[in-house]
This record gives structure tokens, sequence and C-alpha cells, in this order.
């Protein structure tokens, strides 16, 4: 064949299918390997662009405190820059008044907490990144260490801007804001996602859970027990039909909505059903529900009580605890966790009734279940509607008349 009809051939337009090549085992692990890479390097990318505008969004604010911007050149400085910026960059969101001072009020809020506990920012931010692990933050680009540093935590990088805008108006302390610096960055938290947590007020309820986790379970996975399990679950989503009612009455109104049940529950938690038997010498025995926690890689023996709590009850959910690690769990799962939930409880009555009990497990209590007698009917809102509609009517023919 000539050199002509060689590159004729090599040119011409044509489909390229499956069968026109080899595919094995070797190329799939090489693509694989490939695509790995790639979304690698687009997190890297991503955190890159969102820590430079992050390292000038703080070293703005740094400059409106330290140079006392309002009391050196007066009250109106922050629109003045604002105008001065917009009008170099037109193209460039982020530079209205109220976002530069959301900024100052940025830095302000850490160097003040930090000051109070006399330590740098840097390096109360840096024990927040030791107890999440090194190594995640290496996957997503620890280089942008040699780019960032001064008091300018590395951290802050992987969480958007928005999210730290949230942050500091609505935490309380340092050790909050960090709290949930961490559960963005752990979780991936949407903005929406993180403002729903501050309204559950998950930083108050998590770690607070009675429990003897730290006794029996080794660190680290003491500690994120501790944060998984609540000190308090809101039922607010399950619906019974009279009070008072039986514990299977609530199982029935809770696992008729497990989505809701599994975002009440948190992050990470699998159901894996509910009344699971279990058959010991001929006798059947039931647990409520079963989860499985993907991050903590273990079973969680869930017993749901609709009255305060017992110290009895613990000895039954230790049994059960024990069966799922004798029938359930896999070699390589961690050890099964004990989860109580009642209507009510006392601290020390539930302390008391874990001495001797070696199994991991934690104590806690429910609210706002909704009753379906309570609840207004479909005529009894259609007369509230109709009510408002005549309030409101008349409302605003007395707004006419004084008008005139």
């Amino acid at each position: 064949m000539s050199k002509k009809n060689k590159e004729i051939e090599i040119s011409e337009p044509r489909i390229v299918k499956s069968h026109d090549v080899m595919l094995d085992a070797e190329y799939a692990e090489w693509i694989a390997e490939v695509k790995h890479r790639y979304r690698s390097a687009q997190v890297k990318a991503a955190v890159k662009v969102n820590g430079e505008k992050l390292l000038f969004n703080w070293q703005m604010g740094r400059d409106l405190v330290q140079k006392k911007a309002e009391e050196r050149w007066g009250a109106g400085v922050v629109e003045q820059v604002s105008l001065d910026l917009k009008r170099e960059f037109p193209n460039e969101d982020g530079f209205s008044a109220r976002n530069l001072r959301y900024m100052k009020q940025w830095y302000l809020y850490y160097t003040t907490e930090a000051s109070k506990l006399q330590r740098p920012v840097a390096e109360i931010v840096h024990q927040l990144g030791a107890e999440m692990g090194n190594e995640k933050l290496h996957q997503l680009g620890a280089e942008l260490t040699h780019q960032v540093g001064g008091d300018f935590p590395l951290l802050f990088s992987f969480v958007p801007w928005r999210h730290h805008v949230e942050i500091v108006t609505r935490s309380k302390s340092i050790e909050e804001a960090l709290f949930y610096i961490g559960k963005t960055i752990e979780q991936g938290l949407s903005r929406v996602a993180l403002i729903n947590c501050y309204k559950a007020h998950l930083f108050e309820h998590q770690g607070k859970i009675a429990n003897n986790f730290s006794t029996y379970l080794p660190e680290p996975q003491s500690h994120l027990v501790q944060e998984v399990l609540k000190e308090n679950y809101d039922f607010g989503f399950a619906t019974v039909d009279h009070e008072p009612f039986e514990e299977r009455e609530l199982e029935d109104a809770l696992t008729s909505d497990v989505t809701n049940l599994l975002l009440e529950m948190g992050t990470g938690f699998a159901f894996m059903g509910r009344q699971k038997e279990i058959i010991v010498g001929g006798r059947s025995r039931k647990i409520d529900l079963l989860f499985y926690h993907v991050r903590l890689r273990c079973y969680i023996a869930c017993e749901i009580k609709v009255k305060p709590f017992e110290p009895e009850f613990t000895g039954k959910l230790n049994y059960y605890v024990s069966a799922v690690d004798e029938l359930v769990k896999a070699p390589d799962d961690n050890p099964t966790i004990g989860l109580l939930i009642c209507s009510d409880m006392d601290k020390t009555d539930v302390q008391w009734s874990f001495r001797g009990i070696t199994t991991p497990m934690g104590v806690a209590t429910y609210n706002n279940i909704r009753i379906k007698d309570m609840l207004p009917t479909q005529e009894q809102l259609k007369e509230r509607m109709e009510l408002l509609q005549k309030e409101l009517r008349a409302t605003k023919r007395l707004m006419k008349k004084t008008s005139e």
C-alpha cells in the first residue's frame, strides 16, 4: 500500500467500536486508575481555586481590622472599597459592601476567639485537621500549604465561602464553629444541609449521649461513635393514632417513613430491618430496629421504649448486641453497638445500670411524636381557612376606610 493510500485510510472518518480493541483486565485496571487520577485532579483544582479566593477574603478582612479602616478613612470606607473593586473587576462577584463586612467579621471572629484561648488561629484549626485525619487533607491537595501560609488556616480552603459566613454568624463559640467546619468537610454538607444541622442543634446534642463507649471502645472509634449518636432524636415526622401508644405503634410510625428516619439518625446509617428475629434454644426474640453504619463499620442494635428508662432495659439490649455479634457481624466489622431510645431518663440511673456491662451502648431520648387525634381534620382546616379569609377581607376594608 502506498504512503498516500495509508494516509487516506488513517484519516478516513470511522466509528470506533468496542470490538475494534482488545479489552482485558489490565486495560480495565488502567482506565479505572486514569479516571481516579482525573477526579483527584478536579478536586485539587477546585480546592486550589477556593483556597485562593478564601485567602483573599481572609486578607481583606485582616486589612480592614488591622488598618482600622473605618477609624482612619471614615465610616463609609467599606462602601468606597466596594465601589473601587467593582469598578476594577466588573465581572466578578463578591465585592458588595455586605460581603466585605462578612470578610471582616470572619477574620475578627476567629482571631478574637483564638486570643481568648491564647493560641494562634492556625494552630487551633490544625488540631481539628489532626482529629479528622491528615490522609483526607492530603487527598484533597495538601500542596496548598506552600501557597497560603501566614495566619490563614489551610483547613478553611476545603469549605465554601457561603458556608463560612453561615458558620461565623450562627456559632456561639470557636468550638462550635470548628465542629461544623469538620462536619462540612467530612460529609460534604451543602449549605442547606449545614443550616439544617444548626436548626437541629447538632453541636449541642452530639457527643453528649449517656454511654460507656470510652471504656469499651478504642480511640478513635469511641470519639467517632459519640459524634455519630445523638443525645435526643426528633421523631416529628412520625404520627401515631392516639395517646398513650404502644412500642409497636411507634415502630410502625417510624418505619413507615424510612427516609426521614435515616435522615434523623444521621449520615452513614443504613436500615437493615425491624423486628429482626433471633432464635436461641427454641425461643424467639426480636430486635426492634437494626442499622449498619458505613463509617463506623459496625451494626447498631436499637431498642425503642415508649416509657422512661428502667435499669433492666440495658440487660436486654446487652443480649441483643451479643446476638448480633455472634450471628450477624462479619469478621472485619467493628464491635456491635447498642442504642436505647426511650421517652425520658435520668443519667445517674443510666450510668449505674452500665456497671458490669462490657458491651458498648448508649441511651438517648426522643420527642415530638405527633398524635393523629390531635391534628385538625380536613373540615377543620377548611373552616380555619375561611375564617382567616374573612378576617383578611375585614382588615382590608378597615384599612381602606382609614386611608379615605
